[in-house]
């Protein structure tokens, strides 16, 4: 589904990613990994077009995209999750939502969204500014689901998010995941999470993808080097 081939990117003169290699298998839920500042969000960034590969392919379902525009990478088919959620917080959840849909050309909510998540509907006309974090969570999720991806995109899901939602989140994500056949990329710091989550992993270490396998083989002596601070 997703494939990076020996990804560079800068900012300014400093290189942050050397050659990173990345597949996500089309079905799979792929977690990358890393401890903070080794360029995991860039990687995101830069595969959905807000960043510009300095060098390196980005293949998408069979295309190389590296050179189109973000709009042109949604349209075909990758939802994007930001660290932060970056939901308009003086829209209300349900103009949140339509935003995302006006991207396709439609008006109507995807049912799916509201059975994924209730509390959309129950709140439609509360501004997203308003909702914990947890719910702005739920509504950045809805989101990317309002452009019908292939391929749903997460940075940081988990973070600054109750212990109930965090679970409630990993369902969700492993329910589009198997039930629906959505291919899911996500970045996440909890490591029972990630392992719960995700069904394989591929790890950064001062930009540069380090290891990679299935979720069964990352084993402790991987943790401690890598993950652990």
């Amino acid at each position: 589904m997703l494939s990076i081939e020996r990804l560079n990117q800068y900012y300014g003169e400093s290189h942050t990613l050397w050659d990173v290699d990345l597949e996500v298998p089309s079905g799979a839920c792929t977690c990358l990994m890393g401890r903070n500042g080794v360029g995991k969000t860039t990687v995101l960034k830069t595969v959905v077009g807000l960043l510009e590969a300095r060098s390196g392919e980005i293949r998408f379902d069979g295309r190389a995209v590296q050179r189109e525009p973000t709009e042109r990478r949604a349209r075909a088919g990758i939802g994007y999750v930001p660290q932060g959620r970056e939901i308009f917080p003086l829209l209300t959840v349900e103009e949140n939502l339509r935003i995302a849909r006006a991207a396709m050309g439609r008006r109507d909510i995807p049912a799916l969204v509201h059975e994924l998540f209730p509390v959309l509907r129950e709140m439609r006309h509360r501004r997203g500014g308003d909702l914990s974090g947890g719910q702005q969570q739920q509504l950045a999720i809805g989101r990317a689901l309002c452009l019908e991806p292939k391929l749903l995109i997460l940075d940081e899901p988990t973070e600054g998010i109750q212990p109930n939602i965090v679970r409630e989140i990993g369902d969700i994500i492993r329910r589009l995941n198997r039930e629906q056949g959505l291919t899911v990329l996500l970045v996440e710091q909890k490591l029972p999470f990630a392992r719960r989550t995700a069904d394989t992993f591929c790890i950064l270490d001062r930009g540069r993808s380090v290891a990679a396998g299935p979720m069964a083989e990352l084993g402790d002596d991987l943790v401690r080097q890598y993950l652990t601070v």
